[in-house]
């Protein structure tokens, strides 16, 4: 118990170090790739992201769709990478080769479509080498380039949002 509130607090500080020293240079091109962090509590409908950015003129293989699960053997359920708690050692090192994978992808944006306040949650969106960073309000607004003020099961709001304003920054 002890030690996994010394965890806790060692992924803390690294969020909040990586937080303070992030350099914002948003390229201004369209968006080629898309990676999208889900968290499974709050919404798993990963086939709509894929429909939605789809339309939006980004091709399948470009989107990459990664889900955090509080229990791993609900994972069982869910198709294609996820992730939990056991993944993220001590200093915030990632265990996990997919999520490593996911984070080291350059992407031209960075979905985070949770409200889930989870340090694993919030450290993967840190962590994530994505050029643009989309969220939702409420979370941690150090986290985002731009953030948006729906919840997650407002699912149809933020696809219209999003793309008016993916619009208007002329990403699509």
């Amino acid at each position: 118990m002890i030690l996994k509130a010394f965890r806790e607090k060692s992924i803390q500080k690294i969020t909040n170090r990586l937080l303070s020293s992030k350099n914002v240079a948003i390229s201004n091109k369209k968006l080629e790739s898309v990676g999208v962090i889900l968290d499974a509590r709050e919404f798993s409908d990963a086939e709509g992201f894929k429909k939605f950015f789809n339309e939006l003129g980004v091709k399948l293989p470009k989107i990459t769709i990664i889900i955090f699960v509080e229990d791993e053997k609900k994972a069982d359920k869910l198709w294609g990478n996820y992730f939990s708690k056991k993944d993220f050692g001590w200093n915030g090192t990632v265990k996990h080769v997919e999520l490593q994978a996911f984070l080291d992808t350059e992407f031209d944006a960075l979905v985070s479509f949770y409200k889930n306040d989870a340090l694993e949650l919030k450290m993967a969106s840190a962590l994530s080498k994505a050029n643009f960073k989309i969220g939702l309000s409420d979370v941690d607004d150090r986290l985002y380039d731009f953030i948006l003020d729906v919840q997650t099961d407002q699912f149809a709001v933020f696809k219209t949002e999003l793309q008016k304003y993916l619009t208007i920054l002329n990403k699509i």
